[in-house]
């Protein structure tokens, strides 16, 4: 069992910065698979980006790509997402998720466990 725990949300103007922090229970976080996704109410949860086990592989969501950066930290369980040029439609609830899987799933069924979600807000 992992239980994900994300924080550094918030309200920021366009173009500003927020970093994302999401961290994991248990000794095994080195073990899984992490990925940021976001959801606004009406719509599908979609993919952000998503990080291999070891951190050496990373995949993003075209419209964030050159703007997000996402790393991991396995000694302090934690996966990061620093959002830089922040625009309106980066608005949403930004969840983490963990699974275990050999490859960087792109779609949310295939993830285990998720975090409660932290609000990112951009103004414009």
């Amino acid at each position: 069992q992992v239980q994900l725990v994300e924080s550094g949300g918030g309200l920021v103007q366009a173009g500003g910065s927020l970093r994302l922090s999401c961290t994991a229970s248990g000794r095994t976080f080195r073990n899984y698979i992490m990925g940021w996704f976001r959801q606004v109410p009406g719509k599908e949860r979609e993919f952000v980006s998503g990080i291999s086990r070891g951190g050496v592989s990373t995949y993003y969501k075209d419209s964030v790509k050159d703007r997000f950066t996402i790393s991991r930290d396995n000694a302090k369980n934690t996966v990061y997402l620093q959002m830089n040029s922040l625009k309106p439609e980066d608005t949403a609830v930004y969840y983490c998720a963990a699974e275990r899987s050999q490859v960087v799933p792109k779609t949310p069924g295939q993830y285990d466990y998720w975090g409660q979600g932290t609000q990112v807000t951009v103004s414009s």
